[in-house]
């Protein structure tokens, strides 16, 4: 997939008021924020060539979403980390359904596919702090 920031043109054939241009980040970010809305994804990562993973942020809602948008079908690679304890397959599903439901909706166009990749695990913060306490004493 490409990295160009284009836009796509939605004709409005009911009037002739003209066209919606709706942008890739745009998309991307829907794609971002939908995947950040399914329980047991903690973070969005860059991917492998994307360099180290990082929790998600207000900041970067796109961060390792990749979309090919056509004019009126899209296709969206996703890369996420995974809450340590959660059924890996049955986040990534949810994740799919969640992009490929929130995208159709608020742009019309039609998902073809959605790939996710799980870049990681992590693991709760207060598990790791209550491990450190329990190895010092």
């Amino acid at each position: 997939m490409n990295n160009e920031n284009k836009e796509i043109v939605v004709e409005n054939t009911n009037n002739n008021m003209g066209s919606v241009r709706i942008s890739d980040e745009v998309v991307k970010i829907i794609a971002g924020l939908a995947a950040t809305e399914v329980p047991g994804v903690v973070g969005m990562s860059g991917g492998i060539v994307g360099g180290f993973a990082e929790k998600l942020g207000r900041k970067n809602l796109s961060k390792g979403v990749k979309v090919e948008v056509g004019e009126k079908e899209a296709a969206v690679d996703i890369s996420i980390i995974v809450e340590y304890g959660m059924q890996i397959h049955d986040v990534a599903v949810r994740v799919q359904s969640n992009v490929k439901n929130a995208i159709e909706a608020m742009t019309g166009l039609v998902v073809v596919e959605v790939n996710v990749g799980v870049q990681g695990v992590a693991f709760n913060n207060s598990e790791e702090k209550e491990e450190e306490s329990v190895r010092v004493k």
